[in-house]
């Protein structure tokens, strides 16, 4: 037990060291941070929740201690506590009868509430940022301000004024998606880790099965009406979930993709043009949410048995 605790101690001084790069500014330092939650994950997966939830307490002190309380509460918002409810999610488990088999919180679900806790997570910021959503906006409008001018007394021309006004727009669900994209795939690396070592506790799942419940599509329709009707905090809360959403179900259809090209000649070239495509350019998400959205409701994957229960789970989908 001694162990466990110096293992989660361990793991939450390297998450808080990962935040703490930041404030050398180096090339390293944002890329260093983006893996802030993995030693969480890692105790989380590979040991108990407990370890998780007690490593993330100590980096978040640290920090706390080290840099004052508003990034002691953006580590607990951002990072900390998404690492360990995923985590704590990953380890759910029930038996249908006494002594049947176990059977593991989906990964689908799993997703989901990653994409809840990524809108979470940027809602609950905006109070450490300004005392209402105005301020919150004058705050963003004033930091593009000063990035894109020299002179941040000079008026900016209407080319520049328009190009804030985007990026005033578009940084609260981008901050959304970075945070949910972020957990996942920290969590893949730690599962990963934890499987290497011998020490995760659920079996691999197969990951181009994941699966959302249908009623997600209806959220995503309830969010993106919301930001539509409503204004302030509520909603920019409606624009963070709807993002985060649309992100769930472009996994979903990158899942359907893996799926339905199981066996197919050049299976690796669509694969990969697809992947490579999405990175780049982004906008091919939206078709891939798309995609997913449609299995949601009408469950493509059915149609082609070559993927279904006979086919051993791959370590390597994605």
């Amino acid at each position: 037990m001694v162990q466990v605790w110096l293992i989660a101690f361990g793991a939450g001084a390297a998450s808080a060291l990962l935040v703490a790069s930041v404030s050398t500014g180096t090339t390293l330092a944002l890329p260093l941070f983006y893996l802030a939650p993995l030693p969480i994950l890692i105790v989380g997966l590979g040991w108990s929740q407990i370890a998780a939830l007690v490593a993330g307490s100590a980096a978040a002190v640290a920090l706390g201690l080290g840099f004052g309380l508003e990034l002691m509460l953006a580590y607990v918002a951002g990072v900390g506590l998404p690492a360990y409810v995923l985590a704590y999610l990953a380890l759910m488990a029930r038996q249908e009868t006494p002594d049947g088999p176990l059977v593991w919180f989906p990964v689908g679900r799993i997703v989901l509430a990653a994409a809840v806790l990524g809108c979470l997570a940027v809602a609950a910021l905006i109070p450490l940022v300004a005392g209402s959503f105005e301020d919150y906006q004058a705050a963003l409008r004033s930091l593009f301000q000063t990035m894109l001018n020299a002179d941040p007394a000079t008026p900016a021309d209407a080319d520049t004024a328009r190009l804030i006004d985007l990026l005033v727009t578009v940084m609260p669900p981008a901050a959304a998606l970075i945070t949910m994209v972020t957990q996942i795939v920290n969590l893949w690396i730690a599962a990963h880790v934890a499987r290497m070592s011998g020490r995760l506790m659920r079996p691999w799942p197969d990951l181009a099965s994941i699966s959302l419940p249908q009623a997600s599509v209806a959220l995503l329709a309830g969010a993106f009406l919301g930001s539509a009707l409503a204004s302030g905090f509520i909603g920019l809360v409606c624009e963070l979930l709807g993002a985060t959403l649309l992100m769930a179900l472009a996994f979903v259809g990158l899942a359907t993709l893996h799926w339905i090209t199981r066996g197919a000649g050049g299976r690796t070239l669509v694969l990969a043009t697809v992947w490579i495509a999405a990175l780049v350019l982004g906008w091919p998400f939206a078709l891939l949410a798309l995609l997913g959205a449609v299995e949601t409701l009408f469950g493509i994957r059915r149609r082609f048995p070559r993927g279904g229960p006979g086919v051993p789970p791959a370590a390597n989908e994605a």
